[in-house]
């Protein structure tokens, strides 16, 4: 048969605008990809934005960046301040700010099983918005998917109780404005402790009793997915959930899974490099690292394919996200695949959900939760962390009292990159290449693949420009 193109643009349920293009053609009689281009069709912008700011707009301005990890954006950012003023965060703004990231953490998972991956195996009801779509096939009978259905609905208002309970420190979700250098604008009160604890628990309940059960069943039912979308096999973990006040102990602790070596290796911030060979950047800042990279457009440009930047860990490509973190942790040794990456998920928010009572436990009350932090006049520093979808890094310098110097790598850009001066795929083109295809017209297998890395476009690319207008401005 003839080598067949499918061009999903946009794909749907997820976060943001991703294009994937993929060949399909028959290796060994099965019809399946042969070869890949996964596309961020948006400029990324905010690090031109943040220039020049004060350096405390940073936690505000870049957790407008996702609107599903904005906390992770606001932690990595202010983490990049701590260092540069030199301060630390107190004991009870470390565990509140620990709280809300958490809660954001939590809302992502159980979204991203219920409303953006689930509707990939089984049919919805004939209605927006499970139509239009393609058939995912008959492997349940009415009654599981009936089951799955109602845990849908539960999950719409259990994720927005997760919401709830984050903003109860956090002062409001998504968006906290409460993360500042030095620490937390919140001051625990009896009542609050409470409150959160109560919606934990119920969040507590929902993993145990349905999330956790209804991902193990999928994957019972769909087995040939634990050999579906490996990739690479490489992993990495920046480390997130500060358990002391020095951040030297995290609850997911940083670190490299390099496929076929057992041991889990050190991760070195200083071994990240940025590739733009295949990206809509200026050759100027190509391979270089992302404390002194830069955001430099140049479109239309020869090879270039994406807006997505192309991050490296001395030079390999790695993927990260819960499945990462579980294996740097030891917690998760099956594999990497599709059902691996969602039972990985699911688990974690298990493990972070028990640690929130924990750490709730030994929340003070009514104690102030900052420690003053003067901006100095010149200065860096560095945030690193862990958002829903993996490895978060925000690189900050200060001039004059104001940024610089301001650079981020996201999840999706590690996961989603386009190739890079090797001409290596990133791990998610790498994954779905072998991927079978029944029907090239329909590929929800590749969809599939694709919705178990859990993409975030809005993470990794984020500005542009409105048709020409009388009053022309920037949508952000």
């Amino acid at each position: 048969m003839p080598v067949i193109t499918a061009s999903i643009d946009p794909v749907t349920r997820i976060e943001g605008h991703l294009k994937v293009d993929v060949k399909v053609d028959t290796v060994n009689g099965v019809q399946q990809v042969v070869d890949v281009h996964a596309i961020g069709t948006l400029f990324r912008g905010f690090e031109k934005i943040l220039e020049h700011r004060d350096p405390r707009d940073a936690p505000i301005v870049t957790s407008r960046i996702c609107g599903v990890c904005p906390t992770s954006h606001a932690m990595a950012a202010v983490l990049s301040l701590d260092q540069a003023c030199g301060v630390a965060a107190p004991e009870p703004a470390r565990l509140m700010r620990n709280l809300v990231h958490g809660a954001c953490y939590l809302e992502s998972h159980i979204l991203h099983f219920y409303l953006l991956s689930l509707p990939d195996y089984i049919k919805g009801p004939s209605m927006a918005p499970w139509l239009p779509g393609w058939d995912p096939g008959l492997r349940l009978d009415r009654a599981a998917e009936g089951g799955f259905l109602g845990h849908y609905l539960a999950a719409i208002e259990v994720r927005r109780k997760a919401h709830e309970m984050g903003a109860i420190y956090g002062g409001k979700l998504p968006h906290t404005p409460a993360f500042i250098a030095g620490g937390i604008t919140a001051v625990s009160s009896a009542d609050d402790k409470s409150q959160f604890g109560a919606y934990l628990d119920e969040l507590i309940a929902f993993i145990e009793g349905s999330y956790i059960p209804d991902v193990e069943r999928l994957a019972s039912l769909y087995p040939e997915y634990f050999s579906i979308g490996r990739g690479y096999g490489h992993l990495l973990s920046f480390g997130a959930y500060e358990l002391n006040n020095a951040g030297t102990s995290k609850l997911f602790a940083p670190g490299r899974v390099v496929s076929g070596t057992p041991e889990v290796q050190a991760m070195n911030a200083s071994a990240i490099s940025e590739h733009i060979v295949h990206s809509w950047y200026h050759p100027s800042t190509n391979d270089v690292h992302p404390a002194v990279g830069d955001t430099i457009p140049q479109y239309p440009k020869l090879e270039a394919y994406s807006w997505l930047k192309s991050p490296r860990y001395a030079g390999l490509p790695y993927e990260c996200g819960p499945l990462a973190r579980m294996a740097v942790n030891g917690d998760y040794s099956h594999g990497v695949s599709v059902m691996d990456r969602h039972r990985a998920r699911a688990w974690e928010a298990r493990k972070l959900a028990l640690a929130m009572k924990d750490w709730l436990s030994q929340l003070a009350v009514d104690v102030s939760a900052y420690t003053p932090a003067a901006i100095p006049t010149t200065g860096a520093g560095m945030g690193l962390t862990e958002a829903p979808r993996g490895a978060l890094g925000h690189w900050l310098s200060i001039a004059s009292q104001k940024i610089a110097h301001y650079q981020v790598i996201t999840p999706t850009c590690w996961n989603i990159s386009p190739r890079d001066s090797a001409h290596q795929m990133g791990p998610l083109e790498k994954a779905l290449m072998g991927t079978p295809v029944a029907n090239a017209d329909q590929p929800i297998e590749v969809l599939r693949v694709i919705h178990s890395v859990d993409p975030c476009l809005d993470c990794a690319t984020h500005v542009m420009r409105a048709e020409p207008t009388k009053n022309r401005r920037e949508e952000i």
